[in-house]
């Protein structure tokens, strides 16, 4: 079932670099001119080298590893403010169009759906079918890169988390029966649908699957026509505002949006999807932890920034958004450390 009720993205909500830039990077220090002339210099070594590897035609792999990992060093060290001026320097340099033949980087930097972090950005890392005709028609060096960006830790990490939602979508259709209802914010294309068994098998009454992005929407609709599950065209200021009823739910969770969000968004949406749990119901979201290791590369060459968050950050948002008595709370990090799981139980 489908049920769209906007045409268009809402901008309020759009997710762009410029969005996410303004909670990342800091203003400018005193000594912000000194250390931006130093880095600048070092960013053009670290370029320079790697137009010179592909002139000789060393591996790709070994090309973006260098380059990746020397870009998250330079990151690490540097003010944010500083590292944001970088930004466009690397974008703007030669050598990004080597990296942009690689089709999963060039979809995440040029954006053809409007907005970071799409659907169809995701199913490059899942190595889906909707993908495979644009890595058919990738160059052999963009091929190549792209055996390395599919396979990048944070790539794992994102076919782990898909694959943990589909085992805690299966957990609370055993735990609460045939009458089990979900929601999932954001959903993207719902990819973790495809493997649950509770699915396959009718356990799931409800199934809500909530994105602002219609063409989003119109694939979970076309996909799973004929399911318990609901395609539904809504917004993070949708929840927020309760300009959607959407009922109560045994399991709710946003895996892929809370990178975007500041901590005033984040818990004023935790605290709503708190209130939309049945009794003994959970929240669950994620975000991209500070362990990532090319977040450089991401920022850069695939014009993709997220709010990091460590554990505690997690529980800043858990803490602010229900009284602890009333709920049974777990932060834990997938098996890379890559992302970062909060979940929210909330108690009979």
């Amino acid at each position: 079932m489908m049920r769209v009720k906007k045409k268009n993205l809402d901008g309020a909500s759009l997710i762009t670099p410029d969005t996410v830039a303004k909670e990342i990077f800091a203003r400018r220090t005193e000594t912000f001119d000194e250390q931006f002339a130093v880095a600048k210099a070092e960013v053009a070594l670290i370029l320079e080298l790697a137009q010179q590897q592909f002139d000789n035609r060393v591996s790709a792999r070994e090309i973006i590893h260098r380059i990746a990992g020397a870009l998250h060093l330079l990151r690490d060290k540097l003010h944010s403010s500083v590292w944001a001026e970088l930004i466009p320097l690397v974008q703007n340099h030669p050598v990004s169009h080597r990296f942009l033949e690689d089709p999963f980087t060039r979809w995440s930097f040029e954006k053809p759906r409007g907005y970071s972090g799409d659907a169809q950005l995701l199913d490059f890392i899942y190595g889906h079918d909707s993908v495979a005709e644009l890595v058919k028609k990738a160059t052999p060096l963009g091929a190549a890169l792209y055996d390395y960006t599919k396979d990048a830790s944070s790539s794992v990490a994102v076919r782990e988390r898909r694959d943990l939602l589909t085992r805690f979508v299966d957990e609370a259709a055993a735990r609460h029966g045939d009458e089990t209802e979900i929601l999932t914010i954001a959903s993207g294309h719902l990819r973790e649908a495809d493997a649950s068994v509770a699915l396959k098998e009718g356990r799931i009454k409800r199934w809500v699957a909530l994105d602002q992005d219609p063409l989003s929407v119109g694939s979970v609709a076309r996909d799973f026509n004929g399911s318990c599950i609901e395609a539904i065209d809504g917004s993070v200021r949708d929840i927020v505002l309760r300009t959607q009823e959407l009922g109560t739910f045994d399991l709710i969770y946003a895996a892929g949006l809370y990178d975007y969000l500041n901590d005033r968004v984040a818990i004023k949406l935790t605290r709503r999807c708190m209130e939309m749990l049945k009794p003994g119901g959970m929240f669950l979201f994620a975000n991209f932890s500070e362990d990532i290791v090319v977040d450089g590369y991401m920022e850069t060459f695939m014009n993709w920034a997220l709010l990091l968050r460590s554990k505690a950050d997690m529980w800043r948002i858990v803490n602010a958004s229900a009284d602890p008595a009333s709920i049974e709370a777990e932060v834990f990090f997938g098996e890379n450390h890559n992302i970062v799981y909060a979940t929210m139980r909330k108690k009979v």
